[in-house]
């Protein structure tokens, strides 16, 4: 049996995946989460052997939840599950450690295939994820001028385009409000921006937010 977390920030779409899996033998689904706060606190005393994590969630968001998951709990398989399929977040996912990644359009049957295939220790993508991963990787030159930025940059600039404050993303880092603010100007140098809002229209061109 292998046991499942599903975290999103929106309820009719953890319970949707939620209700789809029942029907599967071989996977239980042992709780869900809202936010990658609730996710780390549940895997830490549940251990899940998968969790299936949405990407742009609010507070510390995707990549800062997967590197602390699988920092608390090892053996946990993070398989992405996001309407972002746009790069950098492929990348960034990979790179924190994520097993998988596949679009929230994928059909239940790609779902059931990528949780059980990042359980038998292997790596899941769906098509278009994996097509751009290749030629992100196959590129010698910058895909997007977040490229530019490095892991940490990155986790604070889509925090900031996600209006969450420099209180709040000191908070969550666990850095001072001082270090947050070093963030954000070294960010605004590199991407040749001069405000947050500037920040988020970019970050709209790129992909990294889905206009509201």
């Amino acid at each position: 049996m292998i046991t499942v977390l599903v975290v999103d920030d929106h309820e009719l779409v953890r319970t949707g995946i939620c209700r789809m899996l029942e029907d599967d033998a071989d996977i239980q689904v042992i709780g869900q989460a809202e936010s990658g706060e609730e996710a780390i606190a549940f895997a830490r005393t549940q251990h899940p052997n998968v969790v299936l994590l949405d990407v742009n969630m609010p507070g510390i968001g995707g990549v800062e939840t997967t590197r602390r998951l699988i920092q608390s709990v090892p053996d946990v398989k993070v398989l992405a599950v996001s309407g972002l399929a746009e790069e950098p977040y492929p990348s960034l996912l990979l790179k924190a450690g994520a097993k998988g990644y596949i679009t929230k359009g994928a059909p239940l049957a790609e779902m059931v295939r990528a949780i059980k295939k990042v359980m038998q220790g292997g790596k899941y993508f769906s098509a278009d994820i994996a097509e751009q991963l290749a030629s992100s990787y196959l590129s010698d030159h910058q895909q997007t001028p977040f490229d530019a930025l490095s892991d940490r940059e990155m986790q604070v600039a889509i925090m900031v385009v996600n209006c969450v404050s420099a209180q709040e993303i000191a908070d969550k880092l666990f850095v001072s409000v001082k270090t947050v603010n070093t963030y954000r100007y070294r960010i605004f140098e590199k991407l040749g921006v001069d405000s947050d809002v500037k920040l988020t229209h970019l970050a709209l061109r790129y992909g990294l937010i889905k206009p509201q």
